[in-house]
């Protein structure tokens, strides 16, 4: 089975986004020296990178989650593959975690606040199962938000994430000798609401 490189997933970068910091200013600038309406378009464009800013603080509040239930995960005691991903992968949300941060705040928005989460993890076999729920609802939520994203940097660094994400729910899937692609040739979407909805559980505040 493929190994995942964490030190390979740490290097997908969602930062260095700052035209929109950049638009921002110009946009400011323009309505100060021409009026509001000649900066009308460029403030179109501005709003645009909010909607963005929203998007990137839903996947920074899924990317806390697994990174948290990675976390805790290696404390259970686990061994072999499970633990080799356990450490892997938490090394990848970790690296998400970070990356979303930063591009959120140099959009001009702030991060989100970091819940507190809570895991039904007594073994490794429940391990497993909830690490591929988890992982599962990352790729689908990443798959629902694609369409809203407006900035293609943006779009093209989330789909790297999704990419790895993907991965993640195949290789659990794998050890745990399911289909790595249950869902046939075209993978599930899940829209903000939904995502949430499963992800609910796991928050306790």
């Amino acid at each position: 089975m493929e190994q995942v490189n964490a030190r390979a997933v740490a290097a997908v970068e969602v930062g260095g986004m700052t035209r929109a910091s950049l638009l921002l200013k110009g946009t400011l600038a323009a309505a100060a020296a021409y009026g509001s309406a000649v900066a009308g378009p460029f403030v179109s464009r501005a709003l645009a990178q909010s909607g963005d800013v929203e998007i990137l603080n839903f996947a920074l509040t899924l990317e806390y989650l697994e990174a948290d239930f990675y976390r805790r995960a290696q404390q259970l005691g686990l061994s072999g593959e499970a633990l080799t991903y356990a450490r892997q992968f938490g090394d990848a949300e970790s690296a998400h975690v970070d990356a979303l941060t930063r591009t959120i705040r140099q959009l001009g928005g702030r991060p989100a606040r970091k819940p507190r989460f809570q895991f039904p993890m007594r073994d490794q076999a429940s391990f497993l199962e909830l690490a591929q729920a988890l992982e599962e609802v990352g790729v689908g939520a990443y798959n629902g938000a694609a369409p809203s994203i407006r900035s293609r940097e943006i779009l093209t660094a989330a789909g790297g994430i999704v990419q790895v994400e993907a991965r993640h729910a195949a290789a659990i899937r794998a050890l745990r000798d399911q289909n790595p692609t249950p869902n046939g040739a075209f993978d599930k979407t899940l829209t903000k609401q939904q995502a949430l909805d499963q992800a609910k559980p796991f928050i306790r505040s």
